[in-house]
């Protein structure tokens, strides 16, 4: 008795607007997924990375001038 040849299922094609993979990428300093692209670029997110961002502040000190300098 001859077998005949299995056809594979018949699949949609995905649509264009598919999200592109993006592998996971974590913080180096705390650990924390990254999912903004500037942290994925710089391996640092938004609370460790040292650099001013947009929409952050940075706590800036008044204090006296040095004597001497």
């Amino acid at each position: 008795m001859a077998t005949q040849p299995v056809q594979p299922a018949h699949q949609e094609p995905l649509p264009d607007t598919a999200v592109p993979y993006l592998p996971r990428r974590w913080c180096r300093r705390c650990g924390a997924v990254l999912r903004d692209p500037v942290s994925r670029q710089r391996l640092l997110g938004p609370e460790c990375d040292p650099e001013r961002r947009i929409g952050h502040r940075r706590h800036d000190v008044d204090q006296d001038p040095i004597p001497g300098l």
